[in-house]
């Protein structure tokens, strides 16, 4: 009889909780629209090429696999991928760090011998 009180539950929204979650989905889709416009338009030429890579390394990925079965693993390792992260934190964080740390020394010196790399300012 558990299912008789989720029936019974009042689950109506508010017009001022509908109109204040309304305004913030619009503007994370306008905040999402406006980053996407940036990524086609290269206005930053790092970002762009980091869609492009992605892009292209998905093609790879197409290649091999139908959208059911990408669809299949994601719902697997939606279900283990935390129960492993938390089995295997302490390890994982330390790998983490130090990919993270490699990666921004990588960029790093990149950005120092290639003069257009530069982030901008935000």
């Amino acid at each position: 009889m558990l299912g008789v009180a989720y029936l019974e539950l009042d689950i109506s929204l508010s017009p001022s909780t509908f109109r204040r979650l309304c305004d913030r989905a619009f503007a994370n889709l306008n905040r999402i629209l406006k980053y996407l416009l940036q990524l086609f338009l290269v206005q930053d030429l790092v970002d762009s090429l980091k869609l492009a890579v992605v892009m292209w390394m998905m093609t790879y990925v197409g290649a091999v696999f139908n959208g059911l079965t990408l669809l299949i693993l994601a719902v697997l390792l939606s279900f283990s991928l935390p129960i492993v992260y938390d089995t295997y934190r302490t390890q994982i964080d330390h790998y983490v760090d130090l990919v993270q740390n490699q990666v921004s020394g990588a960029v790093g010196k990149m950005q120092e011998k290639l003069p257009g790399i530069k982030r901008r300012s935000e």
